[in-house]
């Protein structure tokens, strides 16, 4: 029987190594590939060298003007509306899942693979694909796949969520693979530094000075614009308001910056937008789940209801602290993906 063909996203780093090793040791035939999204290219060298090692092909997909499109510009016009946004699952949407599956298919691929911390099971009765979180739940990266639809999930494989990290490097490291031990990437791809501030001006954004305000309306100082500053922030402020005051929320109509006290961050209910179900249907009725609205949070018991125009309605069993604008909130039944959205 002819294997089948798997495509695997390459970034150079260990993960994705691992995952076309893997995936070879289970006879799979493999070929290797990176999307090129930055303008001044991807460093593709350990990438391409992995894949030699390997005997497989490697190829360079061209995607800067759809990532600049869909992921760059959405995460400055989302800063600029005094919101925080999350550009790694718009690029796993649109990019990473979206243009790279369909490209993959287009060559005669059959699945796609990656290196994520996370599993896909398949449902025997339904035949639904299910994603679950990673075994190693200190590197869980299941949180940015929320958005991934049944077709997507039809067509992957992610064979490094069933390890360990430790036991990932050792496996490249027997393997004789260059990147065993590299360090993991922790900044956004196109913030390299982590100066969001210094990108927004480089990429024309003027940060518009504005009030710090009360909830009476009472100014309590200046800011330096919207976006530098962050739900919950309590330093850096540079105002005297007598005792700790953190940022509650940012106003982008009159470029005002709302400060109150450690009591007013907390919250039960939130909306989300740009809402996914893995399942590719809603639930009809309000459902119990765990939910989280950061990548590092453990999740919270809460219903969730779904609204009309793929919104959603979550309201957590105790209240959470600095549910932020722009963020993921990721539902969760057990160890199973159920879906996100955008919280508003």
């Amino acid at each position: 029987m002819e294997k089948k063909k798997v495509l695997v996203a390459m970034s150079g780093g260990v993960d994705s190594s691992a995952a076309a090793l893997l995936l070879q040791r289970q006879g799979y035939h493999c070929d290797g590939a990176m999307l090129d999204l930055l303008p001044q290219g991807n460093d593709t060298t350990d990438g391409r060298a992995v894949a030699e090692r390997l005997g497989m092909q490697f190829y360079v997909l061209p995607c800067a003007a759809q990532f600049r499109r869909d992921v760059m510009d959405r995460f400055i016009s989302e800063y600029c509306a005094g919101r925080t946004p999350n550009p790694c699952i718009d690029c796993n949407r649109c990019l990473k899942f979206g243009t790279f599956l369909e490209r993959a298919l287009e060559m005669g691929y059959d699945y796609i693979a990656t290196g994520h911390y996370a599993r896909v099971a398949t449902e025997e009765t339904t035949g639904r694909r299910v994603l679950l979180r990673g075994l190693d739940r200190s590197k869980d990266q299941s949180y940015m796949l929320c958005q991934l639809t049944q077709r997507q999930l039809q067509h992957l494989l992610l064979p490094v969520g069933d390890y360990e990290k430790s036991d990932v490097r050792a496996i490249a490291r027997e393997a004789g693979l260059r990147n065993a031990d590299k360090a993991d990437s922790q900044d956004i791809c196109f913030i390299p530094a982590g100066d969001y501030t210094a990108f927004l001006r480089e990429n024309g954004v003027e940060l518009t000075e504005g009030n710090f305000v009360d909830c009476t309306g009472k100014v309590l100082g200046r800011h330096k614009g919207l976006p530098c500053y962050t739900m919950g922030q309590r330093k850096g402020l540079g105002v005297s308001a007598g005792k700790h005051v953190y940022v509650v929320s940012k106003n982008a109509e009159d470029n005002t910056i709302l400060l109150g006290d450690e009591e007013d961050l907390y919250t039960d209910t939130l909306t989300a937008c740009r809402v996914n179900w893995c399942s590719g249907h809603a639930p009809a009725e309000p459902i119990r789940c765990t939910a989280k609205t950061r990548y590092s949070q453990t999740e919270a018991a809460a219903t969730a209801e779904a609204l009309p125009e793929g919104r959603l309605r979550l309201v957590f069993d105790e209240m959470q602290r600095a549910v932020t604008a722009g963020q993921a909130v990721v539902l969760y039944n057990g160890d199973e993906v159920l879906g996100g959205g955008t919280i508003e």
